[in-house]
């Protein structure tokens, strides 16, 4: 009878190792991913989450929300700081990077085999000394102006190369009837593009400007060119080229006006073509492209963007880092850029090396890629100097809705500015 029970229990415990083994390997590791809540970023974060757990049983991924501009900036540095950050999140590349402290906040990918992956040029801007901190995720954009080509040809009009161009089409425009620029001041970071875009056009007037700025040698206030975007944001608003209710307007309703031709003009990054062709497919290819006009039709050329990036906080550590880092390694690929296109049409080229555009892209990516292709464009400012003033939105809307003029906007922000340097510790900026 003992003999017959002990060999009973064994078999149990036989039976119970390779149960309970299959239940460990099984067992699901759940990571977090903070994006910001714009239906084209959560949309390629969804994505990219789903194609990854569709290879790994064994792992899931929460996609979290967070807003947009400035409150989300510090919904992130604030989570950061308490230690409550998400697994991995999804942040700015450039200037804004630099304000999270990411030597002492962020992993270090650099030893990272998928580094490889990544086009050269990106790195710069997800980096701090040696120490390389983010994979892109998504395209490179332009900045400049998204236009609706119907209105373009009802009224004749041609592609501007000279800001005085620019304005006698919106001249033309509001003779129409319709409203010559898209204002969505309602959604504040959409405020700067008339002084963001116009970079390709500042390097063209002052060559070497970001340096000399990033060595506080240079100012908005006292460089014309500079400052120029501040003035374009003024005479929109005394020559009346808002639309009504521009104040209060959102960022996605004002892109319905855009795509139904009640307004002719946005300035705008070319990301927002993927929310157009989403919420209006019929009318995405009316809208076009072109850079911001400067004062030189010789010298005319776009200001691009680089995409944002997946960064995993110091916070993330042991079994769930390893996976967050092979999640990495799968947004710095040609499958991960090939699930991001099969989700949202390319609004840009990929920073991954061999990852191509489908000769399906909207016209309005073709417009853009025609600028980079014939070497008229050049990197923003954010992505050249680690330095961008975190009130610029809020300057940008005051100057917009006629509340300060260009003069005193260039002021303020030549002091956002050294307030943030001086915080970041550059050298010069005492």
């Amino acid at each position: 009878m003992l003999r017959k029970s002990f060999i009973l229990v064994l078999v149990l415990v036989l039976i119970a190792i390779p149960i309970a083994s299959t239940a460990m390997a099984q067992d699901t590791i759940t990571l977090t991913y903070l994006v910001d809540d714009s239906q084209a970023n959560s949309g390629m974060a969804t994505a990219l989450a789903e194609a990854y757990m569709a290879q790994h049983p064994n792992v899931e991924i929460v996609v979290e929300l967070r807003p947009g501009g400035t409150e989300g900036d510090n919904i992130v540095k604030t989570r950061l700081a308490t230690g409550d950050m998400t697994d991995v999140f999804w942040y700015n590349s450039g200037s804004l990077l630099q304000a999270l402290n990411p030597a002492q906040t962020l992993v270090d990918l650099s030893d990272q085999p998928f580094i490889e992956n990544i086009v050269e040029s990106f790195l710069p801007t997800v980096s701090q000394g040696d120490a390389i901190f983010g994979v892109p995720t998504g395209t490179a954009m332009g900045g400049g102006i998204l236009y609706n080509k119907k209105v373009y040809e009802e009224l004749g009009l041609s592609v501007p190369k000279t800001w005085d161009e620019f304005v006698a089409n919106n001249e033309a425009i509001k003779e129409a009837g319709i409203a010559p620029v898209l204002a969505t001041f309602g959604d504040t970071w959409t405020s700067q593009l008339f002084v963001l875009a116009d970079y390709y056009n500042v390097e063209q007037a002052v060559p070497g400007f970001a340096e000399a700025y990033t060595n506080h040698e240079a100012t908005h206030s006292d460089t014309p060119a500079a400052a120029a975007g501040f003035a374009y944001l003024q005479q929109g608003y005394e020559e009346d080229w808002w639309q009504e209710d521009y104040a209060t307007t959102l960022f996605e309703p004002g892109l319905a006006l855009l795509a139904n031709g009640e307004v002719a003009h946005y300035p705008m990054l070319t990301f927002a073509l993927s929310t157009i062709e989403a919420n209006f497919p019929d009318q995405v290819n009316d809208i076009g492209f072109f850079a911001q006009p400067g004062t030189d039709a010789e010298a005319n050329g776009v200001t691009i963007w680089m995409p944002p990036a997946t960064y995993i906080p110091q916070t993330t550590e042991g079994e769930k880092r390893e996976v967050a880092l092979d999640f990495l390694s799968f947004i710095a690929s040609i499958e991960g850029t090939e699930v991001l296109t099969a989700e949202i049409a390319p609004t840009g080229p990929y920073m991954i090396k061999g990852a191509t555009l489908p000769d399906s892209v909207l016209p309005a990516v073709k417009d853009l890629a025609a600028y980079i292709e014939s070497g008229n464009s050049y990197p923003a400012l954010e992505f050249l100097s680690p330095i961008k003033g975190p009130n610029l939105e809020q300057i940008c809307v005051a100057v917009g809705t006629g509340q300060m003029d260009a003069e005193q906007a260039a002021e303020d922000y030549d002091r956002d500015v050294e307030r943030q340097a001086q915080q970041l510790g550059l050298p010069g900026w005492d």
